[in-house]
């Protein structure tokens, strides 16, 4: 069976039990790209992992950030890949300082 296009996988780390979170995410993603997203991988990892990536390209890495993501940036990470004239209504306002 042929992957349906654009895969989004979602790699966590089973040592720090961050399935519930990687779920959440997942469900999240989901639910606010139904119509864009092909499909949703959960993958398990070890070693504080936990990765978001589009059809191969990382566009999440709790190491390279250093933390976790907030929701809102990283659907608007995803759009700007894979449906970047969309617009993802409240998730796209500026935080006011």
């Amino acid at each position: 069976m042929p992957t349906r296009s654009p895969r989004v996988e979602i790699e966590f780390c089973t040592q720090c039990r961050w399935l519930l979170r990687a779920g959440w995410t997942a469900q999240e993603l989901l639910t606010t790209f139904q119509d864009e997203i092909g499909e949703v991988a959960l993958i398990p990892g070890t070693g504080g992992v936990f990765e978001v990536r589009v059809d191969g390209q990382t566009i999440w890495s709790r190491k390279g950030e250093g933390r976790h993501a907030e929701l809102t940036e990283l659907k608007q990470r995803l759009r700007d890949v894979i449906a970047p004239e969309r617009e993802l209504g409240h998730s796209d306002r500026k935080k006011q300082p």
